[in-house]
């Protein structure tokens, strides 16, 4: 209620209120280190491709038409390339399409090179390349036959992010630069295409989909995959796709898709992309999963038959509004996509299977970014969440601190302010930045802005964004049910007791903390015992079997033990997060002789984005 005062005071209450609010300047948007665009003159406001799907040659051959908007004094606009080839490029002057030049610029490492476009005056709205990509195509993954689950037909899929999709698409390669897109792909006739838009269900007997993405998106967000694909719905707005012997398996993995996708929406609004689907690709997809808008890729890894693995489903699903909707405007402000992500998928998993799933998922995350920290050393400008990525690969940002630091700094601030507070400016974030994209410095002075100072609240932003590790101020992160893991940890290795009673009904997270706590200097036979009990070797969950066999280079139980494991796991799955800890332990054990023999029987399944990584370490360059 109230108090009863003249309205004249409440006047110079409020105006009093108001002149203390800060007036904060303006911040553009930051020029992007990594795209050669000349966007302050031209950029594309859509894309229309019209593509053909050649197997035989490996290649990818069509058009791309863009609807441009361009400055008055514009004399042309510049594209992104990498390794491809250009046939042509038109101009529309008023209903004709008129051929113009155009001048590729010089190559730099992992960049490409600029393709520039003339432009004849500045009228022209529209424009078309006429191109081909190479068979060495780094966002472009062909698979044989061999390399498929069902082992019958080829199949290919596309990975853009970071900056790959310039090597399949002359384009604007900048998180930065937004715009819709139709697409028409033509493919062999048993084979479906479906892509990161409006999808086709089942395949028809032209080989000809065709495509529309209606909402703005950025270039790494374009993605597509052709194979013998099955659909099954899971709901009205969810359902997945995969290879016909794998259907069923993939749709009672993600039975609680819906429920998934409810629960986002009841925690920070409506999803705005139509659909949500997923698509199951072939072992050698380089990421867990990655985050096309309406159509997320998922790694076949997380199908185990017990669901247990879904975090990452919510992860995926949390993209939907931290990164698609609002978009980090350069990969030197990575953590913005994924720093929210990992908070909101947390908050999923709370939502939907409790605080205690929750806390366990929330602690094995903080123990990675510890090890990270630990890895790069407290001080190191790799632990800062704002990166300077100026003649760096984007990829050397994309590691521990991005995911876990942002989100232990979303936490926090939630501690701080209160979860209902938290959540309503969260929300809000999302609603006024929604298919737009915003800078570190941008999203520093909205939280000043919209939460701390009007809860004038004294909150040392800086101390995350810019300075190396782990603020002491962070949220405490802990789990009960990981105690008890500690107790059963302890009782091994001082008396090497083993209780399946106690282990039989353990999650994925709690078999995780196990392995991690485990000391890697015990006796052989401790390890031998561990395998004979719970057989961690034959484990068909990759996260617990990755872990054990990290565990197990590194204690020395590999050798005579499971070498064939490792092989047999280093060559048919090509998750880049497996791959790292592993080639990585081999390497500081001494066995790089055996990591690199494993790796030349390996390298032809993986994806480009894995092969550098490895090669980057096998060479004894910085991984990160």
């Amino acid at each position: 209620m109230l108090p009863k005062w003249p309205l004249a005071i409440f006047v110079i209450l409020i105006s009093c209120t108001s002149m203390e609010k800060k007036n904060y300047p303006e911040i553009p948007l930051p020029s992007d280190p990594h795209s050669f665009a000349n966007t302050k003159e031209a950029f594309i406001t859509h894309l229309d491709l019209n593509l053909k799907v050649n197997f035989d040659n490996q290649i990818l051959s069509g058009t791309a038409t863009y609807d441009i908007s361009t400055d008055s004094v514009a004399k042309r606009i510049v594209l992104d390339i990498n390794d491809l080839e250009i046939d042509s490029v038109q101009v529309l002057n008023e209903q004709h399409w008129d051929l113009t030049t155009f001048q590729i610029g010089d190559e730099k490492p992992f960049m490409g090179a600029p393709l520039y476009i003339d432009l004849p005056n500045a009228h022209v709205t529209k424009i078309r390349v006429s191109y081909k990509t190479s068979p060495n195509a780094l966002a472009l993954q062909w698979l044989n036959p061999q390399q498929t689950h069902d082992k019958r037909f080829p199949y290919l899929f596309t990975q853009g992010q970071a900056i790959l999709t310039r090597s399949w698409i002359p384009i604007q390669d900048s998180p930065g630069i937004r715009f819709t897109y139709q697409a028409r792909i033509q493919v062999p006739q048993e084979l479906l295409a479906v892509m990161s838009a409006t999808n086709p269900q089942k395949k028809n007997e032209s080989g000809i989909y065709e495509f529309t993405m209606d909402k703005p998106i950025p270039a790494y967000l374009i993605a597509l995959a052709v194979g013998d694909l099955d659909f099954r719905a899971i709901s009205d707005r969810c359902g997945v796709y995969t290879e016909p012997g794998q259907i069923a398996a993939a749709a009672d993995e993600f039975t609680d898709l819906e429920k998934m996708v409810a629960t986002a929406e009841s925690l920070y609004g409506h999803y705005l992309w139509g659909r949500y689907d997923i698509i199951v690709l072939p072992p050698s997809f380089p990421f867990g999963g990655m985050e096309n808008p309406r159509l997320t890729f998922a790694t076949p890894t997380i199908i185990t038959g017990d669901r247990s693995l879904t975090a990452l489903v919510a992860h995926e699903l949390a993209h939907s509004w931290s990164g698609n909707l609002v978009t980090n405007a350069t990969w030197e402000d990575f953590w913005i996509n994924e720093g929210h992500t990992v908070y909101i998928e947390n908050r999923i998993m709370e939502k939907l299977y409790g605080q205690e799933n929750a806390d366990m998922l929330a602690l094995l995350g903080y123990q990675d970014l510890l090890r990270t920290v630990s890895e790069f050393g407290d001080q190191s400008e790799e632990t800062k969440l704002k990166l300077n990525l100026t003649g760096r690969d984007p990829d050397d940002g994309m590691n521990d601190i991005a995911y876990e630091k942002g989100a232990l700094l979303l936490k926090t601030l939630e501690e701080k302010v209160g979860r209902q507070t938290f959540d309503n400016f969260l929300r809000q974030y999302f609603k006024d930045y929604q298919f737009k994209a915003i800078s570190t410095e941008q999203w520093e002075q909205y939280v000043h802005q919209h939460l701390l100072d009007s809860l004038k609240l004294d909150f040392d932003l800086n101390a995350w964004l810019y300075q190396p590790g782990i603020p002491a101020d962070h949220a405490e992160i802990t789990s009960d049910k990981f105690e008890k893991v500690n107790g059963r940890v302890r009782e091994f290795v001082r008396i090497g007791r083993l209780d399946l009673s106690d282990t039989r009904n353990w999650s994925t997270h709690e078999w995780l903390h196990f392995i991690r706590q485990l000391p890697t200097d015990l006796h052989v036979s401790f390890y031998e015992k561990l395998d004979d009990v719970f057989h961690l070797s034959d484990s068909q969950n990759s996260e617990i079997l990755a872990a054990w066999l990290t565990l197990s280079i590194q204690s020395h139980y590999l050798e005579g033990h499971n070498e064939k494991s490792l092989e047999d796991f280093l060559v048919h799955v090509g998750r880049r997060k497996f791959l790292l800890p592993l080639y990585q332990a081999l390497i500081k054990q001494g066995q790089t002789e055996l990591a690199k023999s494993i790796f030349e029987k390996a390298k032809l399944n993986y994806h480009s984005v894995s092969v550098k990584s490895i090669e980057d370490l096998l060479s004894e360059k910085p991984l990160m």
